[in-house]
């Protein structure tokens, strides 16, 4: 079901305006990706809030003077990423006292978390520059980190939020959910319930999406500004998330549910799923739903079709393993692949496929069995003047064994993810009608 809350989410919100100040030379140096802006902005956004403005500056202290200088004369809430560490280029909470005339004072509290924590990690010197990440605004509270010695700060002033968070994407996330989203939500900025309802679909492109689901968005406003209904549409390797909300809750959460279950409905086997599920999360559910299993193959994908299936819980009720198999060694040894198939066909075929889908199958004694062999790198001699993107996708099912051929351009990466998710998603699809068939 959709995840909008139905209870809740009848009041609309106070408009605020919400910046996000991200630092650090290794953002505008390409070396780091800007993890913050999209963990931010999902997790407000969820919560009825759009960041109106990212800036990413450097770690200079005039250039965070006049960033924050700007932010704080036109937001109502601030919120800053890094530069609280312990290092000379550290320099974001002394530069933003100086601006609001605030004193910084020692916090013996933080000293002694900070001393502990080197404790608990066996090392027996403090380093005195470490002493910095004590200091909190004299009229301010401390947020307390548990995943390191840079503790957040929060400073209400002159009308306004100001929210400090260090760079370290492992200290940062569950302060900003646990802390950070609580208090904003205790002075009316967020709304109680999810704000919005994301359907993600697969096999379809954004422009045949939204033409099949426009009458119902046009019965709400949907894509017109000032409409009840927002609409925004994210595509990523083969699938497209869109996701409904509505500006200030003007439309309750009952209302975004309905609304998302008639998309549903559009849509057919193309719809995969309310929020943001991976394919094989899907898959898993469908398998067990079903009390079947699964085995995987795969030549040209280095793991990956595998490797999606490790961070599911519980995958292993469903999920009996895969097998890399690139040389043509390996496909015959491991997985009794008939050399002679090999040599007539080429190991990127349809032939292949299948043969690999077969073998997973019966050596790992599963009803389902997926299977890749992909051209996805550096020409090679089974190739057989196969372009790079060319694979064969092979599916193995207790009615019957197939397999197809696909092409993606780009590089390597994106044809393994993209054959990957191809996969997956032929999986779904059979399973979805396997399911119809046995009710």
């Amino acid at each position: 079901m959709p995840a909008a809350d139905s209870s809740t989410n009848t009041k609309a919100l106070t408009q605020r305006r919400f910046e996000l100040i991200t630092l650090g030379d290794e953002l505008l140096l390409g070396l780091t990706a800007n993890s913050h802006l999209t963990f931010i902005g999902a997790q407000l956004g969820r919560r009825g809030v759009q960041l109106a403005r990212n800036v990413t500056i450097t770690d200079e202290a005039a250039e965070i003077e006049r960033q924050f200088r700007e932010s704080w004369a036109s937001a109502d809430v601030i919120i800053t990423t890094g530069g609280l560490g312990p290092t000379c280029d550290d320099r974001t909470r002394e530069v933003i006292a100086g601006v609001l005339g605030q004193a910084l004072v020692f916090e013996p509290e933080i000293e002694a978390a900070i001393k502990e924590r080197f404790n608990r990690l066996g090392l027996r010197t403090l380093p005195p520059n470490n002493l910095k990440q004590a200091y909190r605004f004299e009229r301010g509270e401390v947020l307390p980190n548990a995943h390191g010695t840079a503790p957040g700060l929060w400073v209400e002033q002159e009308g306004r939020i100001l929210c400090m968070l260090p760079g370290p994407p492992n200290e940062l996330q569950p302060m900003f959910t646990d802390q950070v989203l609580p208090r904003l939500a205790a002075r009316g900025l967020l709304l109680e319930g999810e704000a919005y309802v994301q359907l993600r679909t697969a096999g379809i492109g954004e422009s045949e999406l939204e033409a099949r689901l426009q009458p119902v968005f046009d019965r709400y406003g949907g894509g017109r500004e000032g409409g009840a209904l927002s609409v925004a549409f994210c595509a990523h390797a083969g699938q497209v998330d869109c996701r409904l909300s509505s500006p200030g809750g003007a439309l309750a959460g009952g209302d975004l549910s309905a609304i998302a279950e008639e998309c549903a409905g559009l849509l057919g086997e193309d719809f995969m799923c309310y929020g943001d599920a991976s394919m094989a999360k899907v898959c898993v559910d469908l398998l067990r739903s079903q009390e079947q299993s699964l085995a995987v193959a795969e030549a040209g994908t280095g793991g990956l079709l595998a490797s999606a299936f490790g961070d599911i819980c519980g995958v292993a009720k469903c999920f009996a393993g895969g097998v890399v198999c690139n040389s043509n060694e390996a496909k015959v040894a491991l997985l009794d692949c008939p050399e002679c198939l090999i040599s007539q066909h080429g190991a990127v075929s349809a032939s292949c496929a299948v043969a690999l889908a077969i073998g997973v199958a019966e050596h790992l004694c599963t009803d389902y069995a997926l299977s890749i062999t992909a051209f996805s790198g550096a020409p090679c001699a089974d190739a057989r003047g196969s372009e790079v993107g060319t694979l064969f996708v092979g599916l193995h099912a207790p009615h019957g064994v197939w397999a197809k051929k696909l092409s993606y351009p780009g590089p390597p990466q994106t044809i393994k993810t993209r054959a990957v998710n191809a996969a997956l998603d032929w999986l779904r699809r059979e399973l979805l009608r396997s399911g119809s068939r046995g009710r």
